[in-house]
C-alpha cells in the first residue's frame, strides 16, 4: 500500500502555486454569502416558529385506562404480554 502521507504532501506541492494567486484581501464571502446566510436564518426561525407553534396544539394528558381501575391484584405482573412460568 503507498504511503499516503507521501501522496498529500505531493498533491499540496502542487497546489500551493495556485494558492500564492489569490490576493487575501479581496477574498470575502460577498453578498451571495450573506444572502444565503440569511436565507438559513429566516428558515430556521420559521421551523422554530412552526415547531413551537405545533408543540402548543399537543395535549400530554393520558386517557385513563379503563383496565387499571381494580382488576389488577399485587401478584399480577405489571406488563400484560409478560408470560407467568
Amino acid at each position: 500500500m503507498p504511503d499516503m502521507s507521501a501522496s498529500a504532501s505531493l498533491a499540496m506541492t502542487h497546489l500551493v502555486p495556485l494558492a500564492k494567486e489569490v490576493d487575501e484581501n479581496k477574498v470575502t464571502p460577498g453578498v451571495l454569502g450573506f444572502i444565503v446566510f440569511a436565507a438559513m436564518a429566516l428558515a430556521v426561525w420559521a421551523l422554530m416558529k412552526s415547531m413551537n407553534r405545533h408543540m402548543g396544539k399537543v395535549d400530554f394528558k393520558e386517557a385513563p385506562d379503563p383496565e387499571a381501575d381494580g382488576s389488577a391484584s399485587e401478584d399480577t405482573p405489571a406488563e400484560p404480554n409478560s408470560k407467568r412460568g
